[in-house]
Parts: structure tokens; C-alpha cells; sequence
């Protein structure tokens, strides 16, 4: 995972959302839901890919304990501002890679999230497995883990494919927002993220690059069990990105 493609796009990246508080406002009502129904009686969670807070945030108003963490130290801290403006002294934040997070965190989360296609970071079924043996590792015995990716089956795989995302008027100026993915062998793409910013003095741009891995829901299942999860699932229509989720074994 490339800690510097969201350490530089820290600053910019609320610009995403359309409206980045009412995102907030409206993941965390979905996902508590589906923890309730899911996990009744689930209140310390683990999110594992918090980025600049989108889900952290919510979930912390809405009343659970929340550990929010991320590989980007500029985004932890930014949320880490966000949690204390909106008087969420609750949250505890840490630096920490998915792929390592039993040697940061104990292992007593009710439930472990990784949400906004954070796992297609890792760019193999191997890294991806390591990853959920970690979310594994800080779960309690019966706790479950959440994840949220794209439909990657819905994508059309050619050489290069445009991703709008739209225009915002925000306190900057006004900008322009898309994505371009350039596919490459074994379902990895790079990703070109542009901010074209109109300004007095004429246009300019920023361009933010990552790479992922296009992996597929029904492989990502597969690999949650491999890790060990049971009943695995995958749920549509209720948030932005289709879900998985998992149980942590009550025992073995």
C-alpha cells in the first residue's frame, strides 16, 4: 500500500464527496445497521483504513468506541483534527499497516472495518490474505470484520478508462475532479487521480497516482476464508460500495 499517494492527497481528499458531512453522517447510519443486525451487542471497533475519518467519525458520533488507523501518517492526523473540531475526544488513532496490525493493536475488537477500497491496495491474493489473518488477530472470538470495495466486474477492463467524479466549489476555488485507470497485467491498473483547479490567474493542476489490484468480490470472499472467516457474505444495495463480511470463529 502506497502510504504517500494519500499522505499528499490528505488536504484535498473531503473534495471526493460531494458533500463530505452528510457522507459521514449517511455511511455511518448504513454501517451501523449492519452491525447491529449483524454483531447485536458489537461497541469497540477497529477501523483499519480510516483515512482522513469518513467512517470513524460517524461511527464514534453515533456511539461506539472507535481505534481508527491508517498507513498514511497525514491522513491519521488530519482525522485525528476532524475527531477533536467535532469534540470526539474518544477516538484513539495510530499509524498502521494493514498487513501488521496485531503488532499495534490488542485483540479484543468487537468488529474490524476496512472500508472506500482500501484492500485493492494490496497488490496480491498473498498480501490480501496476511491482511485479513491480522484482522483476524485483533478480533475477539465471535467479533466479524466489514469491508467495502468496488464491483470490479462491472468495470470494463480496456487499455485506459475515465472515472468522473464531478465538480465542487469549495473555499480554494472551483474544481474538477476524474480519474483515469490504466490497466496492466494480472488485474493491476495505475491510477491517475486529477484535481483541475480553476484559478484567477488561469487553470492548474494536480495529479495524484496509486496502483491496485482489480480483484474480484467473489475472490475476495474466498480469500476471507482462507484467513479463516466463516460465514461470509456479501451485501448490495445498502452502502455506497458492495460489502463482505465475516465471522471470527468462537474458537480454533
Amino acid at each position: 500500500m502506497e502510504s504517500q499517494f494519500y499522505d499528499d492527497l490528505t488536504d484535498v481528499y473531503h473534495l471526493i464527496y460531494a458533500d463530505w458531512e452528510a457522507s459521514i453522517a449517511r455511511q455511518a447510519e448504513v454501517l451501523d445497521g449492519v452491525l447491529r443486525s449483524r454483531w447485536p451487542g458489537c461497541h469497540r471497533l477497529l477501523d483499519a483504513a480510516c483515512g482522513i475519518g469518513t467512517q470513524a467519525l460517524g461511527l464514534a458520533a453515533t456511539g461506539y468506541e472507535v481505534v481508527a488507523s491508517d498507513l498514511s501518517p497525514r491522513a491519521v492526523e488530519r482525522a485525528r483534527r476532524e475527531a477533536s473540531d467535532r469534540g470526539l475526544e474518544g477516538i484513539h488513532f495510530a499509524v498502521a499497516d494493514l498487513r501488521e496490525l496485531s503488532t499495534r493493536q490488542p485483540s479484543d475488537f468487537d468488529v474490524v472495518l476496512a472500508c472506500d477500497n482500501a484492500v485493492p491496495h494490496l497488490l496480491s491474493d498473498e498480501e490480501i490474505v496476511q491482511a485479513f489473518r491480522q484482522m483476524r488477530a485483533v478480533l475477539r472470538p465471535g467479533g466479524g470484520c466489514v469491508i467495502s470495495v468496488r464491483n470490479y466486474a462491472e468495470v470494463d477492463r480496456g487499455a485506459s478508462r475515465m472515472v468522473p467524479y464531478g465538480s465542487r466549489v469549495s473555499a480554494e476555488g472551483r474544481v474538477h475532479i476524474f480519474q483515469i485507470w490504466d490497466f496492466l497485467p494480472r488485474d493491476l491498473y495505475d491510477l491517475s487521480l486529477f484535481f483541475v483547479w480553476e484559478r484567477a490567474e488561469g487553470p492548474q493542476v494536480q495529479v495524484f497516482r496509486s496502483r491496485y489490484y482489480a480483484v474480484g468480490l467473489d475472490r475476495l470472499a474466498q480469500l476471507l476464508e482462507e484467513a479463516g472467516f466463516v460465514k461470509v457474505e456479501r451485501l448490495d444495495g445498502q452502502f455506497f460500495q458492495p460489502l463482505l463480511v465475516g465471522d471470527n470463529p468462537t474458537s480454533g
